[in-house]
């Protein structure tokens, strides 16, 4: 196998063949410009097919993560400080408290809407009453 790589010249010297004179010159581009784009692409194995990864696009998918996760925290923060006007007192609390409070917070509000949703009821009922009895 490695006598295949390798060429007998002259005073019994091993060379490699791709050191040896009498290479073919287009299949020496032709190899140099295969590794020139194999360098700039990763193939990465994904599953069970391979997929060419190229480093420039790489780059450019990273710098948009980074610009989409600086977009991510904004987009936190905004939230944050809209439920801190909300809740009361919310500013008063760190973002753990926050949120503990905000569900608090949307609890007391369902049983205040049933509390309503029943005096509306009872006072609905009171009116037909009033109607029925001329009043």
């Amino acid at each position: 196998m490695e006598e295949e790589n390798m060429e007998t010249q002259s005073n019994n010297k091993i060379i490699p063949t791709f050191l040896s004179q009498n290479t073919n010159t287009t299949h020496d581009v032709q190899k140099s410009l295969h590794v020139f784009r194999r360098s700039r692409k990763r193939w990465t194995k994904h599953g069970d097919r391979v997929i060419v990864v190229d480093e420039k696009e790489k780059e450019k998918e990273e710098n948009e993560d980074e610009m989409n996760g600086e977009d991510d925290r904004e987009e936190i923060e905004r939230k944050i400080n809209a439920l801190q006007r909300i809740v009361p007192n919310g500013e008063a609390y760190g973002v753990d408290k926050l949120f503990d409070e905000t569900a608090s917070y949307i609890v007391a509000l369902q049983y205040q809407v049933k509390a309503l949703k029943a005096l509306t009821g009872f006072f609905q009922k009171l009116e037909k009453e009033k109607t029925k009895l001329g009043g």
